[in-house]
């Protein structure tokens, strides 16, 4: 089944934006860009004229008048786009299965504030299978994604837990001809772990110490997207602190934050993680969110 970029589109600057991002995007992965708009005829059980059919045509001018930008914007570029009656958040992630990536738009104060993410937003984030990009209105509209800077990719846990956002980040460069920075966040364990029978500690002794042990663990998850992207410049940074503050960091130059997120589901459900609301509130930059299990 062929891939397709998917974004979301509700009449606002910031889905105008998020929607040429992903025009962008597309042409640089040579794949098919999809358009969605979601509405839902959902009657209200008080005395008033309601009008269905006016609500359809304004519903569908919303979709045309942005499919009609991009497609000017972007000529040549593989465009479909279409009504989807359900509500936003299941509308969109009901095309995941045939999704590279859903992109949606996002408000936002400017690199200090950062992104204001609705409600909307969160929870296709939280429940998206594939990597969810959120994108601003500066970000996005006016060429505001240019080729080449830096994509920054956060790193943690195990090369496996890591692997789908470094994957993200490595073939996101590839297409714009960007670099990786890629970084990883530590702090010392807490006191109880200091045993000599602690595996974690041992290893660090095996490598020389805490740094050089979250240096090498940094390398190793590297190794193989090195391999498979050797066109790739890459740049490795650790650093003791909390994950969030220290990505962010490392992103005030990042034309795109790539981090990961677990798809696992809670007792109350699916949740974004620190990390990625962190990143998602404060980047100066659009953010990708990849789920991993």
């Amino acid at each position: 089944m062929s891939r397709e970029i998917v974004a979301g589109v509700d009449g606002s600057p910031e889905s105008l934006a998020a929607a040429d991002w992903a025009a962008r995007e597309a042409r640089r992965r040579r794949l098919p860009l999809r358009l969605v708009h979601a509405w839902r005829w959902e009657p209200l059980e008080i005395p008033l004229e309601q009008d269905r059919p006016s609500q359809e045509r304004t519903a569908d001018d919303v979709l045309r008048k942005a499919e009609s930008t991009i497609a000017e914007r972007h000529p040549g570029l593989p465009l479909t786009a279409e009504v989807l009656q359900d509500t936003p958040v299941a509308a969109l992630l009901s095309t995941e299965e045939r999704a590279e990536m859903l992109v949606i738009g996002s408000r936002g104060y400017g690199a200090v504030a950062g992104f204001l993410l609705g409600s909307y937003g969160q929870q296709i984030i939280a429940g998206a299978h594939r990597p969810v990009v959120a994108v601003r209105s500066r970000d996005g509209a006016g060429g505001g994604d240019p080729e080449g800077g830096v994509v920054v990719v956060g790193q943690l846990g195990s090369a496996d837990d890591g692997a789908p956002a470094l994957g993200f980040a490595f073939e996101t460069a590839a297409a714009r001809g960007a670099s990786v920075r890629a970084v990883r966040a530590w702090s010392l364990p807490p006191l109880y772990a200091y045993s000599p029978t602690s595996s974690a500690l041992a290893r660090a002794d095996e490598a020389g110490g805490l740094v050089p042990y979250e240096e090498q663990a940094l390398r190793e998850a590297l190794a193989p997207w090195r391999e498979r992207f050797p066109e790739v410049r890459v740049t490795e940074h650790v650093e003791i602190g909390s994950a969030g503050q220290v990505l962010l960091g490392s992103s005030g130059d990042a034309r795109l934050l790539v981090v990961g997120r677990r798809a696992r589901r809670g007792v109350i459900g699916s949740r974004i993680g620190s990390v990625a609301h962190a990143a998602l509130h404060l980047a100066p930059c659009p953010v990708v969110v990849v789920p991993h299990e």
